[in-house]
Parts: C-alpha cells; structure tokens; sequence
C-alpha cells in the first residue's frame, strides 16, 4: 500500500520508526569539549548565547577569519534558512563586529533545513571557530554495523559533502572497516584505516593517531555515532576535527550522568518528553487526526491507510504492548494536547500483549476528566476485546466502535472533515460524547 502514496509518507515513516533508537544527540559544541578531553586537536572556538559575548569570544580567539555555527540539533545547517531571514546556519565572517552581526540575526531566530519541520528549530546557542585554510578534507566516522554485530569505520577521501551523495556518486570513495569489538583499533588498523581515506605521507601519522583516539571517545561515552566532517589537513600540515557529531546510546545514561547532564530539552518537542516520562512514544506531525496504536509497524499501517482515504494524521502516540489505565490516559491527554490542531481520534490497537480493555478503561476515564467533544472512533481487535466493546457499550459516552480498519479510517477522515470545514467558516459544531 506504501507504493500508492506520496513520497512524503515515507519520511514520515522514517520519523515513526525514529524512537526505537533512542539516541541522545549532543550540540556540536560539546562534542568538540569531549574532543579536546581526549587530546585530538579541533580549531580554536567559543560559544555564545549572545550577540556581544559571541564578539567577545572572536576577539578572544584572535585572527581575522572566522565561522559561526548555530547550534541546532538538525543536520543541513549550512543549506538552512533563518526565521529571521539569513540564509545559512553556518557563515564565514571575518571581523568581531561581523561575529555579532550574524550571530545576532541566528540567536532568537528559528533555523529550518531538511532534517526539521516547517518551524524549524530555535538558536538559542552560536559556536564561534577561527577558520582554519585547508587543503584537503575527509570524512570519518564510527557507528554501529547491525551485519557484523559492532561497531564499524566509515571514511572517505572526499569530505565536508553530504556522504550518501559521495556513496552514491563515487562508491570507491568510501572505505569501509569493520572493527572487532575486543580488538578496537590498534594502531596498525588506525594506520591502514589513514592510507586508505588518502592521507598524503607526512600526515598519516598524525590522522592514524586521530582515529585511535575517536575510537576511544565512541567506547568511552557509549555512543552510537561519531562523526567527523571533516577531518582536514591544514595549510600547515596539521590536521583537525573541523566538527563533531555525537550520538549517545540513551540504555547507557545510568553510567554517562555527566554527557546526559548536557541534553538540550528545549531542542525537543515537549509533547514528546512528557510521552518519554510515562514510557510513551509521541511523533508530532501535520495533519489533524489523531492516533493512538500500539507498535511502529501499526502505526506506519494506520498513517498508510488514513492518508489512503484522503485524511492526514496530527500525531501518532504509541502505548506499546504493556500499557496500564493511567498510561492510556495520559496518551490521550498528549494527543488532545493542540486542540486547535486535532479535529477528530482514531485509536487502532491490535490487543497481543496489550489487553483491550485496559485500553477501553483508558479512553473512557480521558474522555470523561478532558470532557472531549471531538470524535473519537475506536477499532479494537484481540485480546479481552469483548469486555472492552461492553465497557465502551455501558460508558454512556458516544465513543464510535468500528471492528474494521478500513470503515474506521473512512469514518474518522470525514468526522475530521466536518470538524475542519466548521472551524474555518466559524461554525461552532460539536460532537457531544456525553449522552
């Protein structure tokens, strides 16, 4: 059914699957603080939460060239655009004074690129480097490879691009090295590894030591990911770790406090924290139907189907397989949350391990403390199903059961519709659940 759809369905999808990995990602500034722990030389920086302290942190850093960063937790910076209208996350500048013009036009400003939604993400955060003039660049990177069940080197000679486009462009680029994880990376690996990504002669030594070391990093602060682009030679044939993106395996908080003190809440969706506090997982998207599943692959199958009939979700909030009675209320509690925004509910759960009648439970007692008016339509299948139809039965709350999945997303795509069109010509229509 997948095929039917637009290509915007796949990536929302993408985004669904999103929270099994469970991942921590750190603002590029502080992976390039654990850099520096770990002696591996990146470009002389400063961070700033203001204009005027970004320009004193250029003086401080001295010379005449320098980058500003927004720091954002999204990919594509440079490509991005500002609320505020500057175009580009990432800007050479070369005086103080121009540090804090275009910091002052970042900060306070929303960035929007390809990896955020249309609002973006706000900059609350610059990070100010001394440009360094290079002569050669490189990817590098170490994550998890799911095929030799550890971890494994990414490298390219050609870095500071988009690497599935270099993949995709130049496939010999790419070098490829699993690493044993009892082994690591000796430095006869770390040397092979330099060779390989095309170092010239008098810089191998100094890059075979350099990946030593981020292997170091990525075993040291349990991450899923490091990632340089790039790792450059400079003029000087020196070479650095121009920027550092750090993914953290979140089941390893309980021996990381100090990475995890550093976790940015405000670059995330609050509706998506409070889910996490009750062991939730919330997706926020755009449309204005909301769902409550239980397991990614329902859930993409309940987006596939609703968009089918011509209806489009406003989130997916997945209760898992263990649910209990409050967890079900707080689920609608999150997914009512923009009440401007949700027009009508779709619950679709398959009862395997999660019982029906927890979920009825559920729904009956949000429907009774938020006083819902929208529709909410209801299609239960599976364990305890019966005693949650009688439960739904007796509620005396106009709750619409549907035993098939079809009728129940046509059905809640035109309540939605009802909904949408009474709201935009002021029309006050409500569904009144209590009888």
């Amino acid at each position: 059914m997948l095929s039917r759809l637009s290509q915007p369905l796949l990536a929302t999808s993408a985004k669904i699957l999103a929270p099994a990995s469970r991942n921590l990602m750190l603002h590029e500034h502080h992976g390039m603080k654990i850099l520096e722990s770990y002696d591996i030389k990146v470009p002389p920086f400063g961070v700033a939460k203001d204009a005027e302290t970004a320009r004193a942190a250029a003086t401080k850093i001295g010379g005449k060239d320098y980058v500003v960063k927004a720091q954002v937790l999204a990919g594509g910076r440079g490509k991005g655009r500002f609320s505020s209208g500057l175009q580009g996350g990432v800007q050479i500048v070369f005086t103080p004074d121009e540090v804090k013009e275009k910091a002052g036009l970042m900060l306070g400003a929303n960035l929007i690129t390809k990896q955020t939604d249309h609002r973006g993400k706000k900059c609350e955060e610059v990070m100010i480097c001394k440009r360094l003039f290079t002569r050669r660049e490189y990817y590098f990177s170490i994550t998890l490879d799911r095929n030799t069940n550890g971890p494994i080197v990414i490298a390219s000679s050609e870095g500071g691009v988009n690497i599935e486009e270099v993949a995709a462009t130049n496939p010999n680029a790419i070098v490829k090295m699993p690493i044993d994880i009892n082994v690591g990376i000796t430095p006869q690996i770390a040397a092979t590894i330099a060779e390989k990504m095309g170092f010239s002669k008098d810089c191998e030594t100094q890059a075979a030591a350099i990946i030593e070391k981020l292997y170091k990093v990525f075993r040291g602060s349990d991450a899923t990911l490091v990632e340089i682009n790039p790792m450059a030679e400079d003029v000087n044939g020196d070479v650095y770790c121009m920027d550092c993106k750090l993914l953290l395996d979140s089941n390893a908080e309980f021996r990381q406090d100090n990475l995890f003190s550093l976790k940015d809440k405000k670059q995330e969706d609050p509706l998506e924290i409070r889910a996490a506090a009750s062991n939730l997982n919330y997706i926020r998207l755009d449309g204005n139907i909301g769902c409550m599943v239980n397991g990614a692959g329902l859930a993409m199958a309940t987006m596939d189907i609703i968009k089918l009939h011509g209806g489009e979700p406003a989130n997916f909030l997945d209760v898992g397989g263990g649910a209990t009675v409050a967890q079900v209320t707080e689920a609608f509690k999150i997914i009512t949350a923009d009440k401007t925004k949700v027009n009508a509910i779709l619950v679709n759960i398959f009862g395997g391990i999660m019982r029906c009648d927890v979920i009825a439970q559920g729904i009956i007692q949000a429907a009774k403390e938020l006083n819902l008016k929208i529709p909410i339509v209801v299609r239960l299948q599976g364990t305890k199903v019966e005693d949650a139809k009688a439960l739904i039965a007796t509620s005396e709350l106009r709750i619409l059961p549907c035993d098939n999945l079809d009728e129940a997303a046509k059905m809640v795509v035109k309540l939605s519709n009802i909904v949408d069109l009474a709201r935009a010509t002021n029309i006050d229509v409500k569904f009144e659940l209590s009888i």
